[in-house]
């Protein structure tokens, strides 16, 4: 019985009218990922409004988002590389092979979070240096790492592992694993850090434990007999033509992760160089903002392109097109409204995040210029993720590096030497819409070739 309720459950992605089986797939995945980026604002927010001391310790914790994405970017491998595959296969019928990616990907996670745990805990101190921290804030850098590190497998297990329920057909069960967490967060954030006076270290904790709850509520299900793929020790044994297939797909969504780290290392020393602390926390309270409106379009991403996978998978190429249409057009009509919003009202959106006045007009008059390449950023947003869905990890991964790695780090780096600091606020949107441009062309050039058996056959 549970056998065919799961079968099911994964077959109605292929024969479900669309609209209805978007909306059940995808509306738990956004509320997953607008909870999930509450993890880091909440604490930004409690952060920022501490007494006395708030700009000095939102810039030291914001110096810190370059270390915790890099640790993040590695489930990336797993959720944006694993999982798609996992459908596709689920999609050909080979259940089996699917739970050889789950018990590898499972495997690749727990060696990442020793050895990166390993590597900051000896050297974060110089790195936060390097990556913007100053006499003033190192201290408050230094106060949350550390504490943050300890919760490292937290953050691989929860993030990483949750697309597997997602590519079942999952999406509430993969959302209450988010809400756990965030809430557990949203009420011990105040406690421990104004409650029992621990400041930015009582706002590491509080992340710390609501991971771990998030990262035990996936183990529970993936263990568990509801779940169609199942953690099995058997499958954990390292398969390098497994990982090597998950690489190859998850590598594209990994750049994009860990090149937002080292990014945010080249724009914060620009920043701090070109001029001083206040302009690095003008970009803390930006990149929240930005990660606050890009949580819905990753969970509408993440709830459909299983959908796709599972589709191209099964050969459905039709509908798979139908889809993808869908996925780009509301993308992109996100993306430019919640942009335009922001760049006509900079400074409520700055106040949220910082009562100091000096801060607050300076986040106002730099954010409509960091964010003006977001109008059109949102057709990117949703090329990319039919890319991954589609098993395109080439040409994916070629988008990912002429944003972050081609365009935006030499902008960055070269432009305040003619404008002064202003010229790292605009090597964003140059390349924000550089990029987008090309993976439009990218996009019509490509996709009929993909849509045909001979491009399926491929995919290993």
């Amino acid at each position: 019985m549970a056998a065919a309720t799961t079968m099911t459950r994964e077959e109605r992605m292929a024969t479900e009218s669309i609209g209805k089986l978007m909306v059940s797939m995808t509306v738990p995945a956004i509320l997953a990922q607008i909870i999930n980026v509450l993890y880091s604002v909440i604490d930004r927010i409690y952060i920022g409004l501490m007494a006395g001391v708030g700009a000095n310790a939102l810039t030291g914790v914001g110096v810190t988002f370059c270390i915790t994405m890099f640790i993040s970017a590695f489930s990336a491998f797993i959720s944006n590389g694993a999982a798609p595959l996992a459908a596709i296969w689920l999609g050909k019928g080979d259940r089996e092979h699917a739970e050889k990616i789950l018990g590898n990907s499972v495997a690749f996670l727990l060696i990442c979070t020793a050895v990166l745990m390993v590597f900051f805990y000896a050297f974060q101190r110089p790195l936060l240096y390097m990556f913007g921290a100053s006499d003033a804030t190192i201290g408050y850098a230094t106060d949350y790492l550390s504490i943050y590190l300890s919760g490292t497998l937290f953050v691989e297990l929860a993030l990483g592992l949750n697309a597997f329920i997602i590519c079942q057909s999952r999406s509430k069960t993969a959302m209450i694993s988010v809400l756990i967490g965030a809430i557990a967060n949203i009420v011990l954030d105040p406690v421990f850090i104004f409650g029992l006076h621990m400041g930015v270290k009582g706002a590491a904790a509080a992340t710390v434990i609501s991971q771990g709850l998030s990262a035990a509520w996936v183990l529970a299900f993936l263990f568990g007999r509801k779940s169609s793929l199942k953690i099995r020790r058997d499958c954990m044994r390292i398969d390098f033509s497994i990982l090597g297939s998950v690489f190859s797909l998850g590598v594209s969504p990994f750049i994009m992760s860990a090149t937002e780290s080292f990014i945010s290392i080249v724009l914060n020393h620009g920043l701090q160089v070109y001029g001083g602390d206040m302009h690095v926390g003008s970009l803390t309270i930006m990149q929240s903002i930005m990660q606050l409106f890009s949580a819905p379009l990753n969970g509408f991403t993440q709830g459909l392109a299983p959908i796709v996978s599972y589709n191209y998978g099964a050969g459905n190429f039709g509908r798979v097109k139908r889809l993808y249409g869908w996925l780009i057009g509301v993308c992109f009509g996100f993306r430019f409204l919640t942009t335009a919003t922001v760049m006509l009202f900079p400074r409520f959106y700055a106040g949220f995040f910082t009562n100091e006045a000096e801060l607050v007009i300076l986040t106002g008059q730099v954010m409509p210029v960091f964010m003006a390449g977001m109008l059109v950023f949102g057709l990117q947003n949703g090329i990319q993720p039919t890319f991954l869905a589609l098993g395109q990890a080439k040409v994916s991964l070629f988008i990912a590096v002429m944003r972050k790695i081609i365009l935006l780090i030499p902008l960055a780096l070269i432009l305040p030497h003619f404008i002064g600091v202003m010229g790292v606020y605009y090597a964003e949107p140059i390349s924000d819409t550089i990029s987008a441009a090309t993976a439009t062309v990218l996009f019509m050039l490509n996709i009929k070739k993909i849509l045909s058996k001979e491009a399926l056959s491929k995919i290993r």
